[in-house]
């Protein structure tokens, strides 16, 4: 089965950085086979067996504490499950540029009242759609700007979470 792991703070900010043929190679000696990645900031496509993707990301974030020594946040996902966002966009024809669109994915679903809250911080500059995992955001001003940019996620709901913009979601989609 396919499935994609998005890595956190791999190789931003001038943290965390690891070559991508190395972190590739880590993934094969965990048994991970047409392991591919996609630009330098830890998104990578791989097959194994149909298997848990709470207990792939935790195999591979051990396996990158090992390797590299960094403690990291790994969201795993199928890549019908990454398809399944593509297709189902909720803002889809609403905005103008790939990067007016991110896809926050977490490592747990958002309890109701964490989806209020969060809910709470939109405006006309910030929307959000909530899904099972995943949180899409339409931002008309720059994400640093944003209440995602700024960590409300992680931060304020105690909810680890990765963002990926448009156009990385897309391309994912295609690996």
């Amino acid at each position: 089965m396919r499935y994609f792991a998005l890595l956190r703070g791999i190789n931003v900010g001038g943290n965390n950085m690891i070559k991508m043929e190395t972190l590739r190679a880590t993934f094969a000696s965990l048994g991970f086979e047409n392991v591919k990645s996609y630009i330098n900031s830890g998104n990578l496509a791989f097959d194994t067996v149909k298997t848990d993707d709470r207990k792939l990301a935790v195999k591979i974030h051990d396996a990158i504490v090992k390797d590299f020594g960094f403690d990291i946040s790994v969201m795993v996902r199928s890549i019908a499950e990454i398809a399944d966002i593509v297709a189902n966009n909720p803002f889809e024809g609403q905005f103008e540029s790939h990067k007016d669109v991110h896809v926050f994915f977490l490592n747990d679903k958002l309890t109701d009242a964490h989806a209020a809250l969060l809910l709470e911080q939109g405006n006309d500059n910030e929307r959000f759609a909530i899904f099972d995992r995943h949180v899409i955001s339409m931002l008309k001003i720059h994400i640093l700007d944003s209440a995602v940019g700024k960590g409300f996620i992680d931060k304020k709901l105690k909810v680890a979470a990765t963002g990926r913009n448009w156009r990385t979601v897309t391309k994912i989609a295609e690996l």
